[in-house]
């Protein structure tokens, strides 16, 4: 997903990890409202206000947030 898409969703997992060793990575798995899935990276202040079930949205241009 790009910085000019724009979509919505429902959080189905939250994951994190060190992908490269040195860097924490988090992510979210969302279910989009066409019923397929995308992981989502996010900053650290989303990934720990989200819960699973809460919904995601990013408008073209901007960051990810809670709706």
């Amino acid at each position: 997903m790009s910085k000019d898409e724009s979509w919505d969703g429902t959080v189905v997992k939250k994951s994190r990890g060190m992908l490269d060793g040195s860097n924490l990575y988090r992510r979210v798995k969302i279910r989009t409202g066409s019923g397929e899935t995308q992981k989502v990276r996010v900053g650290r202040a989303l990934w720990k206000e989200l819960e699973v079930g809460d919904r995601i949205v990013k408008e073209a241009g901007q960051d990810p947030h809670r709706a």
